[in-house]
């Protein structure tokens, strides 16, 4: 499937005012590129690993909408037939409109042709096949070879849920729970993503595994990477929804019932969720905490012991920063 893509350079404050005025002449989208820093939210709804500090906000902003081609390379905008240079046409009348009574920047339009499997797949040439410790993660476009046989061999594929197991945070995790797992583990991943944790930990030897997310993109992406290990839907559940606020979700989840609780999220996530979460622990529970850059390790820190857990372990890699602790018996 082919699209048609018109990109607006604009300010970030007219966004929200492009986007209304170009969806009312049939545009659709809008995917939006800009540098201004994720909110307390934002941030809390990421999937990642762990997002790099973004360059400072220069307030410009890059808007994309698309229309989809037909087979004879004509468009449809509004229920209506049209090609690209009449859209261009209508795209750049309704800016200068715009123009007149707010501040829209430059408000250069460029036009480009682009396909599904560009939104969907160009990340892939990014992400091989590498090794966590003695772990050997491919993805599916990738096979294993000979030599690697005998190796524990995760496959995994984020999809649209991110989580590949590359970033030091995830690797700081994946190092305790082998640690900390045993045979009669029942585990709770807050933020499970594309599923890494739980699967490893079930592949470590544990009996059941819970995740929890925000994003329903993390559904797919974890039914395929539970496929492409051998995990059953009986060993690994999922629940979509938020653990901190939803009190529905916290029961659903279970209180008093798992041994490990491996939470790799930022640390402004980490510091609410931490209270709430001792209640799912068992008495003598492990809780796993990591994406903490190492500034806001006594943050962290401050925060377990708070909730009454004592810290077992501050582990390092890079600036990035596991703690370990444990529920009172």
């Amino acid at each position: 499937m082919k699209w048609t893509k018109f990109r607006v350079k604009t300010t970030v404050e007219a966004e929200d005012i492009v986007i209304s005025t170009l969806y009312d002449i049939g545009l659709e989208g809008a995917q939006i590129e800009d540098k201004v820093p994720l909110t307390a939210l934002e941030k809390e709804q990421m999937f990642v690993d762990i997002l790099p500090e973004g360059p400072e906000d220069d307030g410009i902003a890059y808007l994309s909408f698309f229309l989809e081609e037909k087979e004879d390379g004509s468009l449809e905008m509004s229920g209506e037939k049209t090609d690209a240079d009449a859209v261009l046409k209508k795209v750049r009348q309704e800016l200068e409109e715009l123009r007149q009574f707010c501040e829209i920047g430059e408000g250069s339009v460029t036009v480009d042709e682009t396909e599904d499997i560009d939104w969907i797949n160009n990340w892939k040439q990014y992400f091989h096949q590498f090794y966590i410790d003695d772990i050997l993660v491919i993805p599916s476009w990738e096979e294993q070879k000979a030599e690697d046989e005998e190796k524990m061999v995760l496959h995994i594929d984020p999809g649209t849920a991110f989580g590949t197991g590359m970033h030091e945070t995830t690797q700081l995790c994946i190092r305790q729970l082998r640690k900390y797992v045993t045979r009669d583990t029942t585990l709770l991943d807050v933020g499970t993503g594309s599923g890494i944790l739980a699967i490893l930990s079930l592949m470590f030897g544990a009996r059941h595994a819970v995740g929890t997310d925000l994003d329903e993109c993390a559904v797919e992406a974890v039914a395929q990477n539970c496929e492409a290990n051998g995990i059953g839907p009986e060993q690994f559940e999922l629940l979509i929804g938020n653990i901190i606020t939803d009190q529905s979700v916290q029961k659903k989840v279970g209180y008093g019932c798992y041994d490990i609780v491996a939470a790799n999220i930022l640390a402004e996530v980490l510091v609410p969720l931490t209270p709430v979460i001792v209640n799912q622990l068992k008495e003598g529970g492990i809780y796993i905490t990591s994406g903490i850059i190492d500034e806001k390790e006594q943050t962290v820190a401050a925060a377990v012991e708070a909730a009454g857990l004592k810290i077992l372990e501050i582990t390092h890699q890079g600036e990035w920063v596991s703690v370990t602790a444990q529920k009172p018996r």
